[in-house]
C-alpha cells in the first residue's frame, strides 16, 4: 500500500544572495535562517519572524516590493527511505514558481509553473539515509522579464509581466490588489512510497443514462515500477454500493470502468434540488496476491450539464441547462481570497462560500486571474450546490503561444482538468478572462503586429484538452466571447458579455439601456466597512481622499468615479461617514438596478455574474465581501436580489410594470398593493394587482395610470407591497426630491437568541435605512441590510457580536438618506 508522509516540519528559509540581494532587504537578514511553514511562502515566513510589516496595513505594501525582486532557498531534510518499497517519491503539489530543486546536493530538476504539480524519483537519494532537501526559487520578475526579453512585448492591461510566466496573475497587483510577488512551497509536500504500481491519474466521466441511472466511467492511468510492469493488476471502482472491476494486463499503463447506480439520485444546484453525492471509491490491487496497492477516493454527484447557445430573435442564447432545466445563474465572481493563497484555510473556503450561498447565490466564476482553487473550495461547492465556472488561468493580456510557455500550459490545464473533474459543482471550463475582447477592441491587434497572442490556446488547445479529458462538460472559448468571430466578443446579443462602460463612464441607469444574453461581468465599488478600514489604517481622522485610504483604492480613478457616481444622485458629503454610507449605498442601488432589470428578462438574458463576491486585502472595491470577511451593504442587497422570488418595478416601451421573478419551482400567485405616496406619507393613489408568475418564470403586470401618473416627481414616490417582499421607485435624483427630515425612535432590547433587538419605528418617510453593525462592535454582525420605512413602520435588526447593547450607540450607527433627529428608549 502506498505510505505518504507530509513535509511540514524543520524548513527554513534564507535570502539567495548568490545573484544579487536588493538594496532594501533589512540590514543582517543576508545571513539569517529563517524558520519556515510548508504549505506557505516568503511574505508569510518573514512576517512571522518580524522581518517584515504586514503589508496589508497602511502603505506597507511599498516597503514589501522588495521581497519579490530577491532569490530565496528553502531547505529542510529528506527521511530515509523504507527499503520494503520499490519506489520513493519527492512530490510537491505546488511550487511557486520558478526553482531548482537539489536533493543531497545534487540537482533533481527545475519548475517553472505555480499552477502544476511536480514529482521526482527519490529512490536512489535516500537509500542511504536522510538527505539535505533544498528548493532554491529565482525571482519571478527574473523569468517573467527574460521570457519577455525572448518573445517580444506583448499587451497587457496591467504594466507588470505576469503573462510571461505561468504564475497566479493578481500577485503582481490589479485593479483590487496590491502588488506583492510571493516565492515558496505555496501547496504540500511529501514523500510517498509505493511498490508496483500506483494511480497516476483517475478521470471519472460521470453522466446519467436515459433509463435514469448514474453513469461514472472511470478512466485510469497508471505508474509501474520495472517490476511492475510484468504483473497483472485489478482494478474495482465502487459508488455507494454499487461496484465493477476489470483485469489490467501486464505491461498496460491505462484502463476504464464503468460503475452504473440504478435510479441515481441527482445533484442539483442550490434552489433545484438535493445536492446528492456519491462516495467513489477505486482500488487498485496486485491481481495474484490481491495487496492493495493504491486506493483514490472522492465524492461525485450524478447530473447531466449542457450549454445552450441556440440562435433566436434576439441573437443566440447562453444559458446553463441542468438536469434538463435552464437555469437563470445568479453568480459572483471569485478571486483568490488572500494574496497569499496558503493563508486560505478549508475553514476559511467554507465561510466565504456560505456567505455567497447566504446571499442567494448558486454560480461562483473562477476568475482566470488567480488560481486553480484547493479541493476544500470545490467540496464545500459541491455540498452547498454552488455551480462552479472554472476560468483557464488567462486574463486581461496578450499570452505568447510559444515555448517555453506553451508545453507548460498544456501541461496544466491537463492536470487542473483531472484534479477538478469529478466535483459536480463544476458545470463550465471558460478559456480566458477578457483577452478575445482585447484583441478586437482594445487596439491589440496592431500593438502584436502577427505576433501570437492566446488564440491558439482558446480556440485551439484548451477546447482539446477538455474535449479529450473531460467530455462530459462544455467548454467556452472566453468571456466575454459572442461564440464566434462573426460578432464583436462583446456583442449582448450573443454569448456572454461584461458590462464596464457603466461603472467606468456612465451612471447605473444605463444598465436599463440592453439585455445581454448572458452578463458575466458588472459592478460598481464602495470602501470597506469601517471596522476594516480602522484595522488596515492608522491615520486619523478616515478622509476620503487621505493617503491611506488612496493607497487602498487600486482602481484608475477610482476615488473619482465613486464621487461621480454620487454626485450623479446626491449632494456632496458633508463629512466622512455620509461619504462612506453613501458610496455602499450607491453600489448596492447599482447593482440592484442591474439584476432587476436583467432578471426580469429572464429567458432571454440567463444569468448575472457580479464582479465581486470576495477581497483579497483590506480595499475600497467592488466585492460585497470586504477583506476582513465582513459583509458590505451589497451582501444584504444581493441576498434581496438573488431570492427566488422578487418584486420590481420595471418599464417597458414607456409604460411601468410590476415584475415578479419567481425562481422557486412552485407558482407564485399573489396581490401587489401599489401606493403612491407623497413625502410626507400621505397616500395619493393606491391599486391591488393579482400577480401569477408559473415556476421558473417571471411575470409583467401593467399598472394603472392612476397609480403610474405623478404629480410632482419632486415630492411623490412608488410603493408596491407583496407579501414580505417591497419594491419603491423614485422619479428623480435623491438630490432633487423634498425629503422630510427623518424622524424615528430606536428601541434596542435584549434577544432570546443571545444578540440585541434594535427596534426602528417610522415618525415619516425614512429612505434607505441602513445600520452599520461594524461602528457597535468589531465583532457585530446584523441580519439585515437597508430599508425604506412610511410613516408608523417599524422594522427590526438582530444583532450579535455586541457585549452591550445601547440605544445611543445605535442610532449613532444608523444611517438613511434623508438623516434627521429622533428619539431614543
Amino acid at each position: 500500500m502506498k505510505v505518504r508522509t507530509p513535509l511540514s516540519q524543520g524548513w527554513t528559509l534564507r535570502l539567495n544572495t548568490d545573484r544579487h540581494t536588493p538594496e532594501q532587504a533589512p540590514a543582517g537578514l543576508a545571513g539569517a535562517t529563517v524558520p519556515a511553514m510548508v504549505p506557505g511562502c516568503v511574505h508569510t515566513d518573514l512576517m512571522a519572524a518580524g522581518w517584515l510589516a504586514d503589508p496589508y496595513l497602511d502603505r506597507n505594501e511599498e516597503e514589501a516590493a522588495w521581497v519579490g525582486r530577491a532569490d530565496w532557498t528553502y531547505a529542510t531534510e529528506l527521511p530515509r527511505r523504507d527499503s520494503s518499497f520499490e519506489r520513493a517519491d519527492l512530490v510537491f503539489d505546488g511550487l511557486d514558481t520558478v526553482a531548482a530543486v537539489r536533493v543531497g546536493g545534487r540537482p533533481l530538476g527545475r519548475t517553472r509553473n505555480m499552477h502544476r504539480s511536480y514529482r521526482f524519483d527519490v529512490t536512489e537519494r535516500l537509500a542511504d539515509g536522510p538527505a539535505p532537501l533544498v528548493v532554491a526559487f529565482t525571482s519571478a520578475y527574473t523569468e517573467a522579464e527574460a521570457v519577455r526579453a525572448a518573445l517580444g512585448e506583448r499587451p497587457n492591461s496591467y504594466p507588470e509581466p505576469f503573462n510571461h510566466i505561468r504564475k497566479m496573475a493578481c500577485s503582481f497587483g490589479w485593479d483590487w490588489g496590491p502588488t506583492l510577488v510571493t516565492a515558496g512551497v505555496w501547496r504540500e509536500a511529501r514523500i510517498e512510497q509505493w511498490s508496483t504500481a500506483r494511480l497516476a491519474a483517475v478521470r471519472p466521466h460521470v453522466t446519467v443514462a436515459e433509463d435514469g441511472a448514474g453513469v461514472a466511467e472511470i478512466v485510469v492511468d497508471l505508474d509501474r515500477t520495472a517490476t511492475g510492469r510484468d504483473r497483472a493488476l485489478r482494478l474495482v471502482a465502487a459508488v455507494g454500493e454499487a461496484s465493477a472491476e476489470v483485469t489490467v494486463a501486464a505491461g498496460q499503463d491505462g484502463a476504464a470502468v464503468t460503475v452504473r447506480v440504478p435510479d441515481a439520485e441527482l445533484w442539483w444546484p442550490r434552489g433545484y434540488g438535493a445536492q446528492s453525492l456519491h462516495g467513489c471509491t477505486v482500488v487498485l490491487s496486485d491481481l495474484d496476491g490481491g495487496e492493495v496497492l493504491d486506493t483514490w477516493e472522492r465524492r461525485i454527484g450524478f447530473r447531466t450539464i449542457s450549454l445552450d447557445t441556440s440562435a433566436d430573435a434576439h441573437g443566440s442564447a447562453f444559458t446553463l441547462v441542468v438536469n434538463g432545466t435552464p437555469v437563470f445563474a445568479r453568480g459572483v465572481n471569485w478571486i483568490p481570497d488572500d494574496v497569499f493563497p496558503s493563508r486560505v484555510t478549508a475553514d476559511r473556503y467554507r465561510a466565504r462560500l456560505t456567505q455567497a450561498a447566504g446571499a442567494g447565490v448558486d454560480l461562483v466564476r473562477v476568475w482566470g486571474g488567480g488560481i486553480y482553487e484547493d479541493r476544500a473550495f470545490y467540496d464545500v461547492c459541491d455540498e452547498l450546490g454552488l455551480m462552479v465556472w472554472q476560468d483557464f488561468l488567462f486574463a486581461c493580456a496578450a499570452y505568447p503561444e510559444e515555448q517555453p510557455l506553451r508545453s507548460e500550459i498544456e501541461a496544466e490545464a491537463r492536470e487542473n482538468v483531472t484534479r477538478l473533474m469529478p466535483h459536480p459543482s463544476l458545470v463550465l471550463w471558460n478559456g480566458n478572462n477578457e483577452n478575445l475582447w482585447g484583441f478586437a477592441d482594445w487596439e491589440w491587434e496592431r500593438a502584436l503586429a502577427g505576433d501570437s497572442w492566446g488564440e491558439g490556446y482558446y480556440l485551439g488547445l484548451l477546447p482539446r484538452v477538455v474535449a479529450q479529458t473531460d467530455p462530459t462538460r462544455p467548454y467556452w472559448a472566453g468571456s466575454p466571447w459572442s461564440g464566434s468571430w462573426d460578432h464583436e466578443p462583446n456583442d449582448p446579443g450573443h454569448g456572454t458579455t461584461h458590462s464596464w462602460e457603466v461603472w467606468n463612464r456612465r451612471d447605473y441607469g444605463d444598465y436599463l439601456a440592453s439585455v445581454p444574453r448572458f452578463v458575466a461581468e458588472f459592478g460598481w465599488q464602495a470602501p470597506p466597512t469601517l471596522a476594516t478600514l480602522e484595522r488596515a489604517l492608522s491615520e486619523r481622522p478616515l478622509r476620503a481622499d487621505s493617503p491611506g485610504m488612496l493607497h487602498h483604492q487600486k482602481a484608475e480613478d477610482g476615488n473619482g468615479k465613486l464621487n461621480r457616481g454620487l454626485a450623479a444622485h446626491f449632494t456632496e458629503p458633508a463629512d466622512f461617514a455620509t461619504w462612506h454610507y453613501l458610496t455602499q449605498l450607491n453600489q448596492a442601488r447599482a447593482v440592484a438596478a442591474g439584476v432587476e432589470h436583467w432578471r426580469s428578462h429572464w429567458p432571454r438574458c440567463a444569468g448575472t455574474v457580479l464582479w465581486q463576491l470576495n477581497d483579497c486585502w483590506p480595499v475600497t472595491s467592488w466585492a460585497a465581501v470586504d477583506g476582513d470577511g465582513r459583509p458590505k451593504p451589497l451582501w444584504f442587497e444581493l441576498r434581496r436580489l438573488y431570492a427566488d422570488r422578487l418584486l420590481t418595478l420595471q418599464e417597458r416601451d414607456g409604460e411601468l410594470l410590476v415584475a415578479g421573478c419567481n425562481q422557486s419551482a412552485a407558482a407564485w400567485e399573489t396581490t401587489v398593493t401599489v401606493r403612491r405616496v407623497a413625502a410626507d406619507g400621505t397616500v395619493l393613489a393606491l391599486a391591488e394587482v393579482a400577480l401569477k408568475a408559473a415556476a421558473r418564470e417571471v411575470a409583467l403586470e401593467r399598472l394603472p395610470e392612476t397609480v403610474t401618473r405623478f404629480g410632482d416627481v419632486r415630492g411623490e414616490f412608488l410603493v408596491a407591497d407583496a407579501e414580505d417582499l417591497r419594491a419603491v421607485r423614485f422619479a428623480c435624483a435623491d438630490r432633487e426630491f423634498a425629503y422630510p427630515a427623518a424622524d424615528y425612535e430606536v428601541r434596542v432590547s435584549a434577544d432570546d437568541g443571545n444578540g440585541a433587538l434594535v427596534t426602528v419605528t417610522a415618525g415619516g418617510l425614512v429612505r434607505d435605512l441602513t445600520l452599520q453593525a461594524d461602528r457597535l462592535d468589531a465583532r457585530a454582525r446584523a441580519d439585515r441590510g437597508r430599508v425604506t420605512l412610511l410613516p408608523g413602520e417599524s422594522t427590526t435588526w438582530r444583532v450579535t457580536g455586541w457585549p452591550q447593547p445601547d440605544a445611543r450607540a445605535a442610532r449613532a450607527a444608523l444611517f438613511c438618506v434623508n438623516a434627521g433627529a429622533g428619539v431614543d428608549e
